[in-house]
């Protein structure tokens, strides 16, 4: 299996009371897939997976289960641990698990290949690398990824880098044989589609989906050209959209645009400034949106948050 095309990490989305709004988590999964995404991953960092209790992780992975199920969509669920990883088992339509390089230990290059080397044997489903090195310290070289890709069953890498190095160049250009490179900085997601890599994780397509997903395909088809402005204009979104720590932003746009009931979020993150919301959503009004719910009409507002 050889995972490609756009995974939207789903946030969590939380009621008046501060409790897990499963309904609307729900009805975010089936929009980003009406849209076009070609999966969703649950429990990422942009789900705030760290602050949800094991019960409510129960609940948003059994919700997100049977969405895919019903749509016929894979799903990747953020897991870290083997007790993690087993309990995957009994999920239809999990394809991977999505496993971090080690945080604040920096264990080296080859403390890293030893733990997803265990990781892997103890996992019933394949892995995916989450290697996002100003998170978690540890930086790894284009060889020790190419060491990791040769374990039987990492079957690819979200690939989260701060810049585009001669390091990304070699991996993007020439990755491992049925080893998926998924773009994991939003940022840099155009350059590093037209280097080669085969899709993304974006948290920002929980905004303007069909215009991440026409970025892509118009890379896919070789038409850079044409994909270079939309390219730009997504740049600015997500940096907009990253402007606080995410998903602080991506949160306060969807309540404005009435998509979930609060803009709330969990400590140690806070909810994101107005003027943070009010220049993604000025981005936002530059693209020619098609409507998320079907048979609805997105509104943009001008301003600020809407609601209570």
């Amino acid at each position: 299996m050889t995972l490609s095309g756009v995974h939207v990490p789903l946030i969590t989305p939380f009621d008046e009371a501060g409790a897990v709004a499963l309904g609307v988590l729900e009805g975010l999964a089936h929009e980003v897939l009406a849209a076009g995404a070609a999966g969703l991953v649950a429990l990422g960092t942009t789900a705030e997976a760290t602050t949800l209790t094991a019960a409510e992780r129960h609940q948003v992975l059994e919700v997100l289960t049977g969405v895919c199920v019903r749509r016929g969509a894979p799903l990747l669920v953020g897991a870290n641990t083997a007790e993690e990883l087993r309990a995957l088992a009994v999920h239809r339509s999990v394809v991977a698990a999505l496993c971090l390089v080690p945080p604040f230990l920096r264990p080296g290059e080859d403390g890293v290949v030893a733990h997803f080397d265990a990781l892997a044997a103890a996992s019933p489903v394949p892995l995916v690398v989450y290697h996002v090195p100003h998170r978690t310290g540890q930086d790894l070289s284009t060889g020790a990824i190419r060491r990791l890709a040769a374990i039987g069953t990492v079957i690819g890498i979200k690939y989260a880098p701060s810049a585009i190095d001669g390091d990304a160049v070699d991996l993007l250009t020439d990755p491992p044989r049925g080893f998926a490179v998924l773009a994991g900085t939003d940022e840099l997601l155009a350059p590093m589609l037209a280097l080669g890599a085969h899709g993304a994780i974006l948290a920002s397509a929980h905004l303007a989906t069909a215009q991440f997903l026409a970025l892509a395909a118009a890379f896919q088809a070789g038409q850079p050209d044409q994909a270079r402005p939309l390219g730009h204009q997504l740049r600015r979104l997500s940096a907009a959209l990253f402007a606080e720590p995410n998903p602080a932003v991506i949160k306060g746009v969807l309540h404005a645009q009435g998509h979930i009931p609060t803009p709330r979020v969990r400590l140690p993150l806070l909810p994101a400034a107005v003027p943070s919301i009010d220049a993604a959503i000025r981005h936002l009004a530059t693209f020619d949106l098609q409507p998320l719910r079907q048979g609805a009409t997105v509104t943009i507002p001008a301003s600020g948050r809407s609601g209570p």
